[in-house]
């Protein structure tokens, strides 16, 4: 197998793997197993694989400094794409289980859940990643590419900032991705960054 078949392979790979959730809750909801509300179940569990998805994906630039390894790098891309397609449902999801589709709602909505303001400001920021992803938009924005894709941080506190909204009668899930999120984060401050390599170097020494 050549190198460039194992990577068609990781990739599919990491296809498969974000797409089953999606299956399984399907899955769930075709058989009568995802409780008596089967409508809350889909938009609570896409919300919570856009945040996921998106976790996974900023995680990747600390593991590719840690291990050097290409794969990571590889799926960047795949898993940002992936995030704002959970994120997509779970607006759906919105959209048809909670308003119905009758839009006149989503005033009297907003004006009693504003974390959905907070949301649909991350999807914007999501979007506006998802369509500069490609290599031909990198060529294009050139050197305001980075910049501007360094707007998955601010997205990353909007969404946890929504989650928080939503479940904060009980705050023990959502510390847990505040955890993660703030580790990931943390990895990004100068020292800690320049600090991986060489935490690589003393592991592979041992």
């Amino acid at each position: 197998m050549t190198a460039r078949h194992g990577w068609w392979l990781w990739r599919g790979g990491v296809f498969l793997a974000a797409l089953a959730p999606l299956a399984l809750w399907a899955w769930q909801v075709a058989t009568h197993a995802a409780g008596p509300e089967p409508g809350r179940f889909l938009l609570l569990n896409t919300g919570l694989g856009a945040l996921w998805m998106l976790l996974l994906t900023l995680s990747l630039t600390p593991l590719t400094r840690l291990t050097r390894w290409k794969g990571f790098t590889l799926i960047r891309r795949q898993l940002g794409l992936w995030t704002l397609a959970y994120a997509c449902l779970h607006v759906l999801s919105y959209a048809l289980f909670i308003l119905g589709l009758d839009w006149a709602l989503l005033g009297s909505e907003l004006v009693k859940r504003p974390y959905i303001i907070v949301g649909m400001l991350a999807l914007l920021g999501l979007m506006a990643l998802g369509a500069t992803s490609s290599h031909w938009a990198m060529r294009r924005l050139g050197k305001r590419w980075k910049p501007l894709h360094r707007l998955a941080y601010p997205i990353l506190g909007l969404v946890l900032l929504h989650f928080f909204w939503v479940v904060r009668a009980d705050l023990k899930e959502w510390v847990m991705y505040a955890v993660a999120a703030a580790l990931i984060m943390a990895t990004r401050l100068p020292p800690v960054a320049r600090a991986l390599p060489r935490v690589r170097r003393a592991v592979s020494r041992a």
